[in-house]
């Protein structure tokens, strides 16, 4: 659902499947996320949690010195040093296949495995953010692949 709803992550280098990475380097992201600041911000916020759970990660600090360098807004929003662990809330998209909709999230630790995080995605039963997200399962638990933009209408 991830590749159906954000995007394929599985296809890009071991070392670059990293939201925030995807968030301020990628073109996609500002397109897809409505609310792309808000989102934006809470990836450098979330980053800046991890980052100080291990300051000595090499990985982390890596990532954190391409950002700055690459991307002129994540440099802006680091520099202002807030931290802030995203437990829940909502992201509001435009999809190029489904159109607008918004789903909440939760996030979930697993006991005994600090490192691991699942994001669960959910949409307001009934609603139309639901419907896309059910069109976008369908494509997915179908092996159709990525869904192409246009068809969206063959299986309205």
């Amino acid at each position: 659902m991830a590749k159906a709803l954000f995007t394929d992550f599985d296809q890009m280098p071991v070392r670059h499947r990293n939201y925030a990475r995807w968030m301020f380097l990628s073109e996609e992201p500002q397109s897809l996320f409505v609310d792309w600041e808000d989102q934006a911000r809470a990836a450098v916020e979330s980053l800046r949690l991890e980052a100080g759970r291990d300051p000595d990660d090499q990985v982390t600090n890596e990532l954190i010195a391409e950002l700055r360098e690459k991307s002129a807004e994540f440099d802006h929003w680091w520099e202002k040093h807030r931290v802030h662990q995203r437990t829940h809330g909502s992201k509001r998209l435009h999809h190029t296949l489904v159109g607008e909709l918004t789903v909440q999230y939760e996030t979930l630790v697993p006991p005994g495995d600090p490192d691991t995080t699942l994001f669960v995605y959910t949409a307001e039963p009934g609603s139309s953010s639901r419907q896309a997200l059910d069109l976008l399962a369908m494509w997915t638990l179908t092996g159709a692949g990525t869904p192409q933009p246009g068809s969206a209408q063959e299986h309205d």
